[in-house]
């Protein structure tokens, strides 16, 4: 756990992950029911998390949808070779495509890896998918000197922050 937050809000924060680390119920009020159960009131909670946030403890919160259970049952990482200088401005361009969970940059491994810019890409069908990549080709243009696609042919668990069984600090 980070030095920079407080002694308090380590021990919290401990308690806060054993509490969502499977995730956080179906209910109206989540963060109610988080407070409730931390002893704290849901300004109090809510500003526990921006504290974490903001310390790097807790990076984000999210929904992780099962696409499969959704309809989506094909999905595809795709991959970019894009300029360097041009990588972060088409991340952002790719990354809000209504079609694309998620989109990030990562370095290359050359010779073997020359991709830089990733996006997950969901639909319905093979086609589909295909569609969403050529889609994405035309974005990027000439700026792009190679792609491929990584298709999924299973469900990966899906988990978020776990602490270890025996805290060692």
């Amino acid at each position: 756990m980070s030095a920079c937050i407080s002694p308090s809000d380590q021990l919290l924060a401990r308690r806060l992950i054993a509490l969502t680390q499977a995730g956080l119920p179906l209910v109206n009020e989540p963060w109610d029911w988080l407070a409730e159960r931390l002893e704290l009131t849901s300004a109090e909670t809510l500003a526990l998390l921006r504290r974490l946030q903001q310390a790097g403890v807790i990076r984000r919160i999210a929904a992780v949808p099962n696409h499969y259970r959704l309809g989506y049952r094909h999905n595809g990482m795709t991959v970019w070779d894009v300029d360097d200088q041009l990588v972060d401005r088409f991340g952002r361009i790719v990354g809000i495509l209504p079609f694309v969970s998620h989109c990030y940059r990562r370095p290359r491994h050359l010779p073997d890896w020359p991709y830089n810019l990733f996006a997950m890409v969901h639909g319905r069908s093979s086609e589909e998918i295909d569609g969403y990549r050529r889609q994405i080709r035309v974005l990027l243009g000439d700026s792009c000197r190679a792609d491929e696609m990584l298709v999924s042919r299973r469900i990966l668990k899906k988990t978020g922050l776990r602490l270890p069984e025996s805290p060692t600090c």
